[in-house]
């Protein structure tokens, strides 16, 4: 698997696009300008790859706020965690918060299932419930590539906010301890925000959820 990370608006957001054997998943689309989505349009030219689906890891607004875009320029489903999806209803109220002018979506996403070995074209993810930062929240681990996809349940020596909507640290806590550090130590965790990480440099250095 080949994951190319585009830092995109005004939330410095992390999306990411996963590419393997000549199809792609976009994860997390953050674009408010079009020249951020070109550069993901660009790389899916340049190797004559096909977009199969797009992926939320949570709902909240910096994680949503090209999807629109995505969506006009390509006919495919979005998946979403059906666990508490009151973020995804209330969008538009979201983006007011932030002095963002964005309409609510008009359609339920496809469901993402918390499950093991979730299969999507030549993808295959162990999909795991995070919540405490966002009640929908999800992460993506790939065994076979020894990576997951945290969203905003962990950073680089850092977690995600727990003051937002549902949002609840010792929720979070339980989650990182059960769902993300029982990963392998080499890990490598690619987050909603800053620099990739593993799980073992953050068992360790992680000042807010030790091992």
């Amino acid at each position: 698997m080949n994951i190319s990370s585009f830092t995109v608006g005004p939330f410095a957001e992390n999306t990411y696009l996963l590419t393997e054997g000549g199809e792609a998943l976009l994860i997390d689309p953050g674009f408010v300008e079009d020249q951020e989505f070109e550069h993901v349009k660009k790389k899916l030219r340049e190797h004559d790859i096909d977009l199969l689906a797009v992926l939320l890891t949570h709902a909240h607004v910096d994680h949503v706020l090209g999807l629109q875009r995505v969506l006009d320029d390509f006919d495919v489903p979005v998946y979403l965690s059906e666990r508490d999806r009151y973020l995804w209803n209330n969008f538009g109220s979201q983006a007011a918060m932030f002095g963002l002018t964005s309409n609510d979506f008009d359609f339920e996403p496809e469901v993402l299932p918390v499950t093991e070995e979730w299969q999507i074209g030549d993808f295959s993810f162990d999909v795991r419930y995070t919540p405490g930062h966002a009640p929908d929240h999800v992460s993506l681990y790939s065994s076979e590539d020894g990576i997951v996809i945290a969203g905003d349940a962990l950073f680089r020596e850092g977690i995600g906010r727990t003051d937002l909507y549902k949002g609840d640290f010792k929720v979070l806590e339980k989650a990182i301890r059960e769902q993300l550090y029982s990963l392998p130590d080499d890990t490598v965790v690619y987050p909603g925000h800053g620099p990739k990480t593993t799980i073992g440099h953050e068992k360790q250095a992680n000042p807010f959820v030790k091992a």
